[in-house]
């Protein structure tokens, strides 16, 4: 809710960016949680005070975002299909209380790499000891590899030193290995945290279905040690990375603002492999408090240079889904990345839309048997 009071020009801005993210898509019945977002305009004694009074618990400020608050109320359930309207209202009166919202889920899939064509070349330049080294034909490819009919020229950066080094970056996902033989030398526990256990261990939760390896699977592309016979090799070998563990649970606006706000002058770059339902129905973007978190980061963060955020563009192509409907991947503030083939052709899952800045290979390479590298055990 917002008040209609004279509001300087930065509040006005404040406000576009709750009112445009509190437009909430139909395709789910809407699940409403027992947290609140709440904009106090005061110090964090008046929110303690506020939530004191109407038996809110203050779980503290979201993320980097001055004076926004999370409340919770225990003596609402968890999850419902109503929302407590009477607790929104009865707070809203408060004169410090400039606009507060009851958080809802949102529904976000992973975007999965998936398998196109079988391919694999033995020419390579670099040698390390990594098991999966060979099998790394995106790697290889430079101009006049025979059988490479596009490349990244990924060795010839790092040649000239592009290897990572002092770059930090943190997966927004379903949590990483902190402890896994090829991450554990590059993890950066100051970039990490688990908002859904609400503490500081990324760790997946896993169960028999693993779901929950999809977030170490996109650290082990990124900064995969090198040289060290485990596995594979990241594309940036020498990166510091970190894990945000915030999509094995209920998320929603708060989490997302929390984890794109996540420590913003320590953190460079935060990747995100997720987003709205890539089934060709679902029109969604950030909600109010990620927008802001969104906009804050790259005016604000990475010592005043701006936070780095990447995104997937989609996996939807199939269900003709166009990523222009996907507000996270078509926001001014991400870099969306899209995928190709290891001919340069557009997969037939790829989404097509304006927003896309730049393509790269599929993460699910096959080598000539057709296996999965990234699905081997223990492998990244």
């Amino acid at each position: 809710m917002t008040r209609n009071l004279p509001l300087p020009t930065g509040m006005v801005v404040i406000f576009a960016f709750l009112w445009m993210g509190s437009l909430v898509p139909l395709c789910h019945p809407l699940i409403y949680t027992n947290d609140w977002a709440i904009r106090i305009n005061g110090a964090p004694p008046s929110a303690d005070t506020i939530a004191e009074k109407y038996g809110f618990h203050n779980l503290g400020q979201i993320g980097d975002l001055n004076n926004f608050y999370s409340f919770r109320h225990s003596g609402t359930v968890k999850r419902s299909t109503l929302s407590n309207k009477d607790f929104t209202d009865l707070i809203a009166k408060e004169t410090k209380v400039e606009w507060v919202q009851q958080q809802v889920v949102h529904w976000r899939t992973k975007r999965n790499s998936r398998a196109s064509h079988i391919y694999s070349i033995d020419t390579q330049t670099l040698i390390f000891n990594d098991p999966q080294w060979c099998s790394l034909w995106y790697i290889h490819c430079s101009e006049g590899s025979q059988g490479c009919p596009s490349y990244m020229n990924i060795e010839g950066a790092w040649r000239r030193g592009h290897t990572g080094k002092g770059v930090v970056v943190s997966i927004l996902d379903d949590g990483i290995e902190r402890e896994h033989p090829d991450l554990r030398s590059n993890y950066d526990p100051f970039a990490s945290y688990d908002f859904n256990g609400n503490d500081d261990d990324p760790t997946p939760r896993y169960d028999s279905s693993n779901d929950n390896s999809h977030g170490t699977k996109c650290a082990g592309m990124v900064a995969a040690a090198a040289n060290n016979s485990q596995c594979t090799v990241g594309i940036s070998f020498n990166a510091r990375i970190g894990g945000i563990r915030m999509l094995d649970g209920d998320v929603t606006d708060i989490v997302e603002a929390q984890s794109l706000s996540f420590r913003q002058q320590h953190i460079d770059i935060y990747s995100a492999s997720w987003g709205p339902e890539d089934d060709g129905r679902t029109v969604e973007g950030p909600g109010p408090l990620a927008r802001l978190a969104l906009d804050n980061g790259i005016r604000t963060g990475r010592k005043g240079r701006g936070s780095i955020f990447v995104w997937a563009s989609g996996n939807g192509g199939r269900s003709r889904d166009h990523c222009s409907c996907d507000g996270y991947t078509n926001s001014i503030y991400t870099i969306s990345i899209s995928s190709t083939t290891h001919s340069g052709a557009r997969p037939d899952y790829l989404e097509p839309c304006p927003s896309t800045l730049a393509s790269t290979y599929s993460s699910f390479s096959t080598d000539r048997q057709g296996a999965k590298m990234v699905s081997q055990p223990g492998y990244t």
